[in-house]
């Protein structure tokens, strides 16, 4: 206690503002269902849906030619090395379960061409899903994938 105050983790006003926060809460009960309107993809319009450019044949932003190599690099990190590993060798969390390929290995790498290795990126195979990215970033993926071989 501080004073004649109640001290939470060493705020004398915490737990007055938590209460006044909980008894104002209380007060209002949610919107009447008939008085909300029906939700619109406008409602989400931003300034930077404009500056999204052209897009792709199946709706997907296409990305500017420097922001590629970004948007590869997080394609790989965040979609490919949880099974295949940040080197490409099957050793991610999830590769012994899925059994992913070694893509370093040399007979796989020349077993696929670049558009056969776009297209398992682009469609999935077996337990590997498939991964609605725009085209620069696929073919920013087979070139990484090819710059793994023999390591």
């Amino acid at each position: 206690m501080l004073g004649s105050q109640p001290v939470l983790r060493g705020r004398p006003y915490a737990l007055p503002l938590a209460a006044l926060c909980l008894a104002a809460a209380a007060c209002e009960g949610p919107p009447a269902a008939d008085t909300l309107k029906e939700w619109t993809p406008g409602d989400h319009h931003s300034s930077d849906d404009d500056k999204s450019g052209p897009q792709g044949a199946q709706g997907a932003r296409q990305p500017s030619g420097s922001d590629v190599p970004q948007l590869v690099e997080l394609a790989w990190r965040t979609q490919c090395t949880s099974c295949h590993g940040p080197m490409g060798k099957g050793d991610g969390q999830m590769g012994a379960i899925v059994q992913a390929p070694d893509l370093t290995r040399d007979d796989l790498q020349a077993s696929l061409s670049d558009v056969e290795m776009a297209a398992l990126i682009k469609k999935g195979k077996n337990k590997m899903p498939p991964f609605n990215l725009p085209d620069p970033v696929i073919q920013g993926l087979v070139a990484r994938v090819r710059q793994l071989r023999g390591r």
